[in-house]
């Protein structure tokens, strides 16, 4: 065959299946024609792997070259391997020059005239590539060529695009997360939000959506990530999405099925919430975006968000359904202190919801608060782009956030230490007391990775006792139950003597029966 075709990029994880290389492929039969199609293949690395790795296996699936043959890969780039991928680049460059270098994604879609990995590259897509990528290749092996590097993507309707669903092989439904949309685009116009550029949100046709999601459970997925940023905009397809999986949990109630969706957190009616309240525990979690709390700084950055109804709804969800609920808060928003925030954290947590994601505010290309260039706001030059300082907090601060996130995650999101975490945090404001310990835990170890639930342990046994006051039994007694029940079998130095003996794992109560799945969904965006 004379012509290859690979698109490739680099995952954050294996379990992460690129849905983007996915629409590419299943498009190019339609845009770029039989031939073309049979030559296109897939290759995903992740980012923990060699450069050099990565370039001798796309070398091996180009082939040699033929005369008179287009050899192209084509890259998905985005914030968090736009550097392993520009160093993956240059070594293929380097060592076939005659390959052609196609990039698309949010990262080279905007502000793209300065990046070297543009530089490197033959073509740049910016937007949608669907359609635009398999003409591209088209256009490369039949003509006439193109005339432009930088080629802007067509938006074409949703009902003249391929779905990719049939792309997921069945090592993909075995072993990775499957990524599905059910709509594309925004309403909202957050302004640190890529989603912000578009003009509304488009519905894929809803019965061929359905009969694609039939499909892969029927050749048994089970574990579907939903990447529609507001899934429950719309809610005749919301309920009808909820009730086609309701209707498979009916005929196989014994098997496993996880369902992930982005919620809207101030829109919730009744006929919403009656279909969320028939689904069991373990099936359904939502991503809730709060992102602040603070009337001011959501003004700031043109976020719509009626909080009252959002505490109203959140509160319903925990009490009313058992759905897991992991919410997300931003740290560094315009005008947003670490008073201000430390608020927004306590009363959110007041709400109860089962993780709260602290994230730190990071320079999307192409955003509406890019491009006001807030004189104030000060950011790395390097992906991905964290913020530095702002108007409202120090660089000290940002650096201590992102202590204070780092072992939050190891601490609170873990689920490890559910009974420990309401002594450590009963006081009259959470966050404070956790940034507390952060900083004496940041002092102790000087680390914030390649820390064990052992040094852990020990670590929340020693702060509640001696800077805390706490009674030592007490402590004890809470650090055993969460570590026996966390199913862990070693013996950290402050239990010795204390953990039972020869005792068998067990689940902690309250612990969701897919933590651990959740956490891979949750590592990186699709």
């Amino acid at each position: 065959m004379p012509h290859r075709i690979v698109l490739a990029t680099l995952n954050a994880k294996y379990i992460h299946a690129s849905l983007g290389l996915r629409y590419l492929r299943a498009n190019m039969l339609r845009y770029g024609g039989p031939d073309l199609d049979a030559c296109t293949v897939l290759a995903e690395f992740t980012v923990q792997r060699a450069a050099q790795d990565i370039v001798d296996a796309l070398v091996a699936e180009l082939g040699s070259a033929e005369p008179g043959a287009v050899q192209l890969v084509g890259f998905g780039v985005y914030i968090w391997n736009v550097l392993p991928t520009t160093r993956v680049i240059a070594l293929l460059k380097s060592q076939r020059p005659d390959v052609k270098v196609v990039l698309g994604g949010p990262e080279v879609s905007h502000e793209w005239s300065d990046q070297a990995i543009v530089a490197l590259a033959d073509y740049v897509i910016t937007g949608w590539g669907d359609v635009s990528f398999p003409k591209l290749c088209r256009a490369l092996v039949h003509g006439p060529q193109p005339l432009m590097k930088v080629i802007a993507g067509e938006q074409a309707a949703l009902s003249e695009i391929a779905l990719p669903y049939a792309q997921y092989s069945d090592r993909d439904l075995a072993q990775r997360v499957l990524y599905v949309e059910a709509s594309r685009g925004c309403p909202f116009k957050c302004e640190f939000c890529l989603s912000a550029l578009d003009k509304t949100a488009w519905a894929f046709d809803l019965g061929v959506f359905l009969a694609e999601l039939s499909a892969l459970y029927g050749r048994g997925a089970r574990t579907f990530k939903f990447v529609d940023r507001t899934f429950n905009l719309k809610i005749d397809a919301s309920v009808r999405i909820l009730e086609f999986f309701l209707d498979r949990l009916a005929e196989r109630p014994q098997e496993a099925l996880f369902v992930h969706f982005e919620l809207v957190p101030d829109q919730l009616p009744e006929r919403l919430k009656d279909c969320i309240a028939r689904f069991p525990a373990g099936v359904l979690q939502f991503e809730i975006g709060i992102q602040s709390l603070n009337p001011l700084v959501q003004q700031a950055i043109s976020r719509r968000q009626d909080s009252a109804k959002t505490e109203a709804n959140l509160r319903w969800l925990t009490t009313a359904s058992q759905a897991h609920l992991h919410t997300d808060l931003i740290f560094g928003l315009p005008g947003e202190s670490w008073a201000s925030f430390a608020q927004g954290f306590d009363t959110l947590w007041s709400w109860g919801p089962h993780e709260i994601q602290l994230g730190v505010l990071k320079r999307l290309r192409g955003t509406p608060l890019a491009v006001r260039n807030l004189p104030a706001m000060v950011f790395e030059p390097e992906p991905p782009y964290t913020v530095v300082q702002t108007d409202a907090v120090s660089a000290g601060e940002v650096a201590s956030f992102i202590r204070v996130a780092r072992y939050w995650d190891l601490v609170a999101n873990s689920g490890r230490f559910r009974q420990s975490l309401a002594l450590l945090l009963d006081a009259p404001s959470p966050f404070i007391a956790f940034a507390h310990f952060s900083e004496w835990l940041w002092h102790a170890q000087r680390r914030t990775h390649g820390l064990t639930p052992e040094n852990l342990v020990d670590a929340l046994f020693t702060y509640l006792c001696q800077e805390r006051t706490l009674a030592p039994e007490l402590v004890r007694g809470a650090l055993v139950a969460d570590y026996v029940g966390s199913g862990a079998r070693a013996s950290p130095q402050s239990l010795q003597g204390f953990l039972p003996r020869h005792s068998r794992p067990v689940t902690a109560v309250g612990v969701h029966l897919n933590e651990r799945q959740q956490r891979h969904l949750l590592d990186a965006v699709p």
